[in-house]
């Protein structure tokens, strides 16, 4: 099924989320299921109540914006999780200074997992601090990053 462009959806979403205090962090469409997922984030997180009043605020918009040409289709919002991978330099900005880990496509000085304190990014690299030493990781090294997750 053919689906209208992803940034021209999230461009028009961003008009409905920003004045609620919203972020679309990401915007998927998965073919097999005709379902649309938007992936929500706010500064206090999202919970249930906040997916649906998103869900609610877009519903009739997103119908007339038509992302699917007339062809049927679920719209879901939701969380994007604790350990979503950081897509966007926002991702990074809200972690500066956060644990953080990184998988490798391959091993850097013998690891392929990482788990350190980010203290810079730019388009190019990462850079994180890993016990005493601060290590600065080209980004097309890094299969995954994201924020560490610690239980208590």
């Amino acid at each position: 099924m053919q689906i209208k462009p992803i940034d021209q959806l999230k461009e028009f979403l961003d008009k409905i989320a920003v004045p609620m205090g919203i972020e679309i962090v990401d915007i998927e469409w998965n073919d097999k299921l005709c379902a649309l997922t938007v992936f929500i984030e706010t500064e206090s997180g999202v919970d249930l109540d906040t997916c649906e009043k998103f869900h609610n605020a877009i519903m009739e918009p997103i119908d007339e914006f038509d992302p699917t040409y007339d062809a049927p289709y679920t719209l879901n919002v939701s969380s994007p999780g604790l350990d979503r991978p950081f897509k966007t330099a926002r991702d990074f900005e809200r972690n500066l200074g956060g644990e953080v880990e990184i998988k490798l496509y391959a091993p850097l000085k013998g690891k392929k997992f990482l788990e350190g304190v980010l203290t810079a990014f730019d388009e190019n690299t990462v850079t994180i601090k890993l016990n005493a030493e601060e290590l600065k990781i080209s980004r097309n090294k890094i299969a995954k990053i994201n924020k560490a997750i610690k239980f208590d």
